[in-house]
């Protein structure tokens, strides 16, 4: 109260219109409460790690296997007269293994996630995954600087898209701070990608009711045929526009990419020779240029193979240029996020390793 008799009015601020609050509230079909306890969680993580440390000789360690369960109920109400709650569930259980040969030593994991616990991945399928991508990973190597053909895994493309997102978002927008400022009805993708927010699918990972301003949540494509048709707002940043709050305070709800028909293993064959990039490292995002630069690791593609694990290098880019130049979305959708993608075909990035 006391720092409020000392700061400047601001018009923008306050709770949204009335009319925008929501009237009816729809069952999302969120709250799925798992009945494990300690113990049972215990057993069963003890159980995946024996699991794991079994299924291959260069499995020389674990970092452990992660059970975690949780609910949470979300409530608002305001002096409009509106009050409105939902229950919400969510589990996971990852693995994560250590494979060593000839020296190296190499990491990675797996993870399940889902509302309900029977919508879990079968947990021994799981660890099979994380000591799979382990090995993989055995003979690691570096390679020469080159242009190149990249390819995101759909576990990390999504990655991508969030800066997307993050870059039309109105907070963003109002700064100035975004390489899509006064991008709006303008074309930001190639013209077979569409962006849709779909916020009462049932048991959806980022399914709600409504938002955090209490403004009803609905169906929206963000992007349409490439066009960039609506930034993501809540109240106070539309205010600041001049427009009206598409209910995303709190953020974006249940995101589908457009997918294409071809799987990884097609996106690598019509790539032909380039990298595939399965884990980025560090942030080196500039959300007002676009510029970007991380480093990452990932295999190296010729004739449309696998040849190799690469480590050690830097993909560099800027992101409207990447985004722009999109060839395809592969149609291996990762489910186990609140925005689903398929794999990423990129026209050409920056590989920076050995000079």
């Amino acid at each position: 109260m006391t720092i409020a008799q000392h700061t400047q009015e601001d018009p923008s601020a306050g709770l949204a219109d009335p009319h925008q609050m929501v009237k009816i509230i729809p069952d999302c079909d969120l709250d799925h409460p798992w009945a494990i306890s300690p113990t049972q969680a215990i057993a069963k993580a003890i159980d995946c790690e024996t699991y794991a440390l079994s299924l291959d000789p260069r499995i020389s360690n674990s970092e452990g296997v992660s059970v975690d369960t949780g609910r949470r109920l979300s409530a608002y109400a305001n002096s409009h007269g509106f009050s409105g709650y939902y229950a919400s569930s969510l589990h996971s259980v990852s693995c994560s293994v250590v494979a060593k040969e000839q020296g190296q030593m190499q990491r990675d994991s797996h993870y399940t996630l889902a509302r309900a616990a029977d919508d879990l991945l079968d947990w021994n399928t799981m660890v099979e995954k994380a000591v799979q991508k382990t090995c993989m990973r055995l003979g690691a190597r570096k390679i020469k600087t080159c242009k190149v053909p990249v390819i995101y895994h759909a576990d990390l493309a999504r990655g991508l898209w969030r800066h997307l997102f993050s870059a039309i978002s109105g907070t963003a927008i109002y700064r100035g701070a975004s390489f899509l400022a006064d991008k709006l009805d303008q074309p930001i993708l190639p013209t077979f990608i569409t962006l849709s927010q779909r916020p009462h699918i049932p048991k959806g990972l980022a399914s709600a009711p409504f938002d955090d301003d209490g403004v009803a949540t609905q169906d929206r494509d963000f992007v349409s045929e490439g066009v960039l048709r609506s930034y993501l707002m809540g109240t106070y940043s539309a205010r600041k526009l001049g427009l009206k709050s598409t209910g995303n305070a709190g953020g974006l709800q249940n995101c589908f990419v457009t997918l294409g028909d071809q799987d990884l293993a097609a996106l690598c064959k019509a790539m032909g020779t380039g990298f595939l990039v399965t884990e980025l490292i560090g942030q080196g995002v500039n959300m007002v240029t676009g510029d970007y630069s991380r480093g990452a690791f990932g295999y190296w593609i010729e004739n449309g193979e696998i040849q190799f694990p690469v480590e050690g290098v830097t993909l560099a880019g800027n992101l409207l240029d990447m985004f722009s130049h999109l060839k395809a979305v592969g149609n291996d959708i990762d489910t186990r996020s609140s925005l689903q993608t398929g794999s990423l075909f990129l026209h050409e990035m920056t590989l920076a390793g050995d000079a």
